[in-house]
């Protein structure tokens, strides 16, 4: 068994006392203050989880909002198609939503980490998930009247 690394930069007390000033004066500089100016650093690897799980919920709702203008650009080829600017538009509302809700949720679970609470439950995964189910049954029944009619 390897003995541990010796850290001498923290044997100082004046390097310590300085290092502390630096880390309240940077607290009081990060933005946004209703995260960062509560409570104490928590895990950098909890931090960067949740700043990554904000940036897949922003990388969602940016793909919807993408998807929206494809269909739009789509729809406006030949005659156009209601069906499909009513489902852009919806995607590029969803996709409006999903980016508060990541910013939100990261600010939740930012603090949460922060002053050493339990993370707050998703509040915008049960919605997606029944918004998700709701379209799939609309488009389904879409199709169904496209065969039929």
């Amino acid at each position: 068994m390897e003995p541990a690394e010796y850290d001498d930069e923290h044997d100082d007390p004046d390097e310590a006392r300085s290092a502390e000033g630096d880390d309240a004066e940077e607290q009081q500089t990060r933005r946004p203050r209703s995260v960062y100016g509560v409570g104490t650093e928590p895990d950098v690897r909890f931090s960067l989880a949740n700043e990554r799980t904000a940036l897949a919920w922003l990388r969602t709702g940016l793909t919807l909002v993408a998807g929206g203008v494809a269909l739009t650009t789509l729809a406006s080829f030949g005659e156009g198609n209601e069906v499909l600017d009513i489902i852009a538009g919806m995607a590029c509302l969803a996709g409006g939503v999903l980016a508060l809700a990541a910013i939100s949720g990261w600010r939740r679970r930012e603090r949460a980490l922060r002053l050493g609470e339990p993370l707050p439950a998703p509040r915008i995964l049960p919605v997606l998930v029944a918004a998700v189910a709701l379209f799939a049954l609309a488009m389904a029944g879409y199709a169904v009247y496209q065969v039929v009619a």
